[in-house]
């Protein structure tokens, strides 16, 4: 007898229970993948609260025993020798462990500084992982995750050079207003800092209303502004009015957290 099914068998196919339980299969596996999804996406959005406060805590350890703001610090190659090419280019980065001086003047400013930043905390041991110290090829602010600032555990996303915004232009991608010393959270952008979006507006809020007011243009965790799909505000001078659009679901926000040290 041939082994196998038989020409019987074979003509007369699945039964409807069978079919039935290789969707309900299927059902279940698509279930779970998405579930799986969500549920990954939701400790990645957990850890930016968490990555936040690592490096608040870091910049101000670090402020209590060298007496100075990482990147602004204006004796850092006194600690850790100087770089052959100061202030680091994208083509000459800081390497070699060895560093570069900022400006002393109490703000880590927009550009090099806010790259110092981070490499002045990797060089005391402050946090994991080297830094360039330079920006990136595109522009004095170009911020490349990774190697010049530091990446999030939420894919795609990391935090910015830290800056100093006082008496913002209007076109700012900010809400109007002083900024002290802030972190930014986003996407990495071309020819800007990580302004990129990174989450959706509902997402944005979440950890904003969860560690601070749940309003976008204040309090101490902000979203950036130029998007329409992740605030309401449709000029910088909205921030006392502006909400989030908890109705829409693209990835439209970025936050900034200001008096961050």
């Amino acid at each position: 007898m041939t082994k196998g099914f038989s020409a019987a068998a074979i003509r007369s196919g699945f039964s409807l229970v069978e079919l039935s339980i290789v969707l309900v299969i299927l059902g279940l596996l698509t279930g779970g993948i998405l579930t799986g999804q969500n549920l990954i996406r939701a400790a990645e959005l957990r850890s930016v609260v968490t990555e936040f406060q690592r490096y608040q805590t870091a910049a101000r350890t670090f402020r209590d025993k060298y007496f100075a703001l990482p990147g602004d610090m204006g004796n850092a190659v006194s600690f850790w020798g100087t770089a052959a090419t100061c202030p680091p280019t994208n083509s000459a980065p800081l390497s070699g462990g060895t560093t570069c001086n900022g400006d002393g003047t109490g703000k880590v400013e927009t550009g090099i500084e806010g790259f110092l930043f981070w490499q002045h905390l990797s060089s005391a041991g402050l946090i994991e992982g080297n830094y360039t110290g330079a920006p990136g090829p595109d522009d004095s602010r170009d911020a490349e995750i990774s190697v010049n600032v530091p990446a999030s555990r939420l894919t795609t996303a990391g935090w910015s050079a830290n800056m100093q915004l006082e008496s913002l232009a209007s076109g700012s991608p900010f809400f109007g207003g002083e900024y002290n010393n802030i972190l930014l959270f986003g996407k990495e952008k071309d020819t800007r800092a990580t302004f990129g979006h990174a989450l959706t507006s509902t997402e944005a809020w979440n950890i904003d209303k969860k560690s601070d007011d749940g309003r976008p243009g204040l309090g101490n965790i902000l979203s950036t502004r130029l998007s329409y799909d992740c605030t309401t505000a449709t000029d910088m001078s909205h921030k006392y009015i502006a909400e989030y659009k908890l109705d829409k679901h693209t990835i439209s926000c970025a936050l900034v957290f200001q008096n961050a040290f």
